[in-house]
């Protein structure tokens, strides 16, 4: 390792988006860290992008998947490549800001027992946000043991650099999230089973039992040009969202606390939930969510928490919508 410079692994996935991963590898691009590699894995994109990036990106290493293996899966193909000693995981709707790698490993030489760091996450300014920039990520909760549910930290304000120093949150965000190489030997890679959503929670959980702390800096920030507006919520969002909501209960909690979160998913979040599509006639929701509950029940292996490794952590198949 470079005592001044550490190797850092800037790692994104790309879906049928090549438009938008081009436009970050051209604002990494204008990072001057001089000690980093870039990764861009294709999760069997409609269209091979290998041979343009090939041409256009000769500095960045590309991993063709022949299937789509979600965001952990992914990211976890470079992961087996990567030679960082910290690793950047990045979206690739995002855009990496000056300075913001720098000011991340400034973090981990801080704070020695620190595993992993999310900078602030802004919305990209436009005319949805009236030009200004919008807080989407700045710190979030713990998810609660028996509802299962947490909160994202100042979502929806105004960034002003109102924040001073870096803190201590109870997870990271997938759009930009910084892991040291020491973290990930004894964490292992992320739980590919979640496919989509809670992916990084759960891995923060297991980044904690292995003895690191979880922070954000939101002094140092990143754009991200999801959209403020949620809109409708797609049926594949209902199934993965509610299926791993579960799936992460049970990786994560003790035998009662599971207990108390099913009491609470069987006599008000199943019946709220199913009540609230009946009202929208929103049949294909109803079914989404019920398969949501079905594999669950019909995985129960799938809450087992693997023994520590950087081989890839999912044993079952991955279910589709």
């Amino acid at each position: 390792m470079n005592a001044h410079f550490p190797r850092i692994s800037i790692i994104t996935v790309n879906y049928n988006q090549l438009e938008l991963s081009c436009a970050l590898l051209d604002s990494i691009r204008k990072v001057n860290y001089p000690n980093c590699e870039v990764w861009l894995v294709d999760n069997a994109s409609k269209d091979n992008p290998k041979v343009f990036l090939t041409q256009n990106y000769p500095e960045v290493n590309v991993i063709i998947s022949q299937k789509n293996l979600g965001f952990a899966g992914g990211n976890n193909l470079a992961v087996q490549k990567c030679t960082g000693d910290y690793l950047f995981f990045i979206n690739n709707d995002a855009e990496l800001t000056e300075g913001c790698l720098e000011k991340l490993l400034q973090l981990f030489e801080a704070h020695p027992k620190l595993g992993i760091v999310s900078p602030l996450i802004c919305y990209s300014p436009s005319e949805e946000t009236n030009f200004k920039d919008i807080i989407q990520y700045a710190g979030t909760t713990p998810v609660n043991n028996y509802t299962a549910r947490n909160k994202t930290l100042f979502a929806g304000e105004e960034y002003t650099k109102q924040f001073s120093e870096p803190s201590p949150t109870a997870y990271v965000h997938g759009a930009a999230m910084m892991i040291s190489r020491q973290a990930l030997e004894k964490a292992g890679m992320m739980y590919e089973n979640f496919f989509l959503y809670y992916e990084e929670l759960d891995w923060c959980e297991q980044i904690r039992r292995a003895g690191f702390e979880i922070m954000v800096d939101p002094t140092v920030f990143i754009y991200h040009k999801e959209s403020v507006s949620v809109g409708k919520m797609s049926t594949l969002k209902t199934y993965y969202i509610n299926r791993n909501r579960i799936l992460f209960m049970r990786r994560n909690r003790n035998g009662l606390q599971i207990a108390l979160f099913s009491l609470f998913l069987i006599f008000f979040t199943i019946p709220k939930n199913i009540l609230s599509f009946l009202i929208k006639g929103e049949w294909a929701h109803i079914r989404a969510f019920c398969r949501a509950i079905w594999w669950n029940i019909s995985h129960p292996k799938a809450g087992k928490v693997e023994k520590n490794s950087l081989t890839p952590q999912s044993s079952l198949k991955l279910s589709s919508q």
